[in-house]
């Protein structure tokens, strides 16, 4: 009996625009892109682990931040660790994100900040614990 290989690679997101969601993300994260469209985009970590593929649809809804009763919500979200949070913060809006205008009131600001891309998708970039 043969061992089924099951290996997580990546993951897919799907947004309205593709090229603008691969910008933020090569430019955020120093993913490099393997294919660059309108509908499709695929970015692969230059020094190995998990690649990202966006995917562009035309009926994509955003998830609304934070997340209302009714509402679309969001299914996942990144945890991005940086060792600067002002430079990743800068680093993500020159990407095309926008900073969140509700952050968690129980979160230190000095260590967390949820961050949008492009689609909408929260995403959060934090410091590591001491």
């Amino acid at each position: 009996m043969s061992e089924n290989s099951i290996r997580w690679v990546g993951v897919a997101i799907d947004c309205l625009d593709a090229e603008a969601m691969a910008r933020f993300y090569g430019g955020l994260l120093g993913f490099k892109a393997y294919e660059v469209g309108p509908r499709w985009a695929q970015l692969f970590d230059p020094s190995g682990g998990v690649h990202l593929n966006i995917q562009g649809e035309d009926r994509y809804e955003p998830p609304t931040w934070p997340e209302q009763p009714g509402e679309q919500a969001k299914m996942l979200h990144f945890e991005v660790e940086v060792d600067d949070l002002e430079g990743a913060i800068a680093t993500a809006l020159a990407s095309g994100g926008t900073e969140a205008p509700w952050q968690p009131p129980d979160r230190n600001r000095d260590r967390i900040r949820i961050m949008l891309d492009p689609a909408g998708h929260p995403l959060c970039l934090f410091l590591r614990g001491e």
